[in-house]
């Protein structure tokens, strides 16, 4: 896990480089071909956090509505909806799961235009799609999936940015290309996230929490904490938190916030006061202001915007998980009844 975590930087280069062969151009040029209407994202997982990122950039970067889908209506109910004029963007690691297989093979039956984005061209849901977008990630042997995630992050963005810039990456690629360099100098503090870890070892409960973009990277860090360290996380937008579940934070409860610069952060401004009137533990992942509010924390650099901040904002979360597994005496390459593909029906 270590090791696939510091590979995150080489994978993003490649991907930044190659975007031909991993087949953006391609899917981009389809989907303005079909000019969707609305667009359906289907995952499981740690994939279902990369989609939900996902469908912030379509709603907020290409105007279209966005939904994550239940694959159960399509597999175990058998529903059949109307589904033209639909992109549906099948995300999964290994593209081996059934029941994102079937989903996509249901959708395209029913007039969906349909992608593939996974870490296998080989894969069968890459062969069900009408198009396949390849991460290029490498060979990915951790349970916990790290650098698979981040790939999947970066080659929907840049999908995406190839849609609504209309045949090229544009300003977004740019803007995109300073990342890896960006998370070379992220990796190079560990020994502070690993100092951190140990401050919540003992921990049995944790909540974490962000807005928009970044809900995303609240939801993966909560099933990184869960899957490797063996903590009830809990992940909660900065708004749901204030409506009921905050009565779960008091002093022995830490929770990891989210807040980078822009729209999102600034929305979980509300939410710090209201965590110190718990007397919470709050751990910030963020701009400088807001680490500065917290108990421990971790800034970014500044001037990331923010819907590419996700992929920076995960890496000492990643980090936190790994440090706090092996904290705990257990083996975050080998998490206990877990497999590196899940198949689910």
């Amino acid at each position: 896990m270590a090791a696939e975590i510091a590979e995150q930087p080489a994978v993003w280069r490649r991907l930044l480089a190659d975007g031909p062969g991993a087949g953006l151009d391609a899917a981009a040029a389809e989907i303005r071909h079909r000019a969707p209407r609305t667009v359906l994202f289907v995952a499981r997982g740690t994939s279902d956090h990369a989609a939900l990122y996902a469908k912030y950039l379509v709603e907020i970067g290409l105007g279209l509505p966005a939904g994550l889908v239940s694959p159960s209506t399509m597999t175990a109910y058998g529903a059949r909806p109307d589904l033209r004029d639909v992109l549906m963007i099948g995300v999964s690691q290994s593209g081996g799961s059934p029941d994102l297989v079937r989903s996509l093979e249901v959708a395209r039956a029913q007039g969906a235009l349909t992608v593939a984005v996974t870490n296998d061209a080989g894969s069968a849901l890459a062969r069900v799609a009408h198009v396949h977008v390849d991460v290029l990630a490498g060979a990915e042997r951790s349970v916990a999936a790290t650098k698979s995630y981040t790939a999947q992050l970066l080659a929907l963005y840049l999908l995406l940015e190839r849609v609504r810039q209309a045949g090229g990456a544009g300003r977004g690629g740019e803007l995109a290309a300073a990342l890896p360099d960006l998370a070379d100098g992220v990796l190079a503090r560990d020994r502070e996230i690993a100092a951190t870890a140990q401050r919540y070892r003992f921990a049995q409960r944790m909540i974490t929490t962000a807005r928009g973009y970044s809900y995303a990277t609240a939801r993966e860090a909560a099933l990184k904490l869960m899957e490797t360290a063996y903590v009830s996380a809990q992940a909660f937008s900065g708004a749901d938190l204030l409506h009921g579940p905050l009565a779960l934070v008091d002093p022995q409860v830490p929770v990891l916030a989210v807040m980078a610069e822009g729209v999102g952060g600034a929305a979980m401004e509300q939410v710090l006061p209201r965590l110190a009137e718990r007397r919470a533990d709050v751990c910030c992942v963020g701009h400088p202001a807001a680490v500065a509010q917290a108990a421990a924390g971790f800034a970014l650099p500044a001037g990331v915007p923010e819907a590419l901040s996700p992929l920076l904002e995960i890496i000492p979360f990643q980090l936190l998980a790994l440090h706090m597994a092996v904290a705990r005496g257990g083996d975050p390459d080998a998490p206990r009844g877990l497999s590196k593909i899940t198949e689910t029906l």
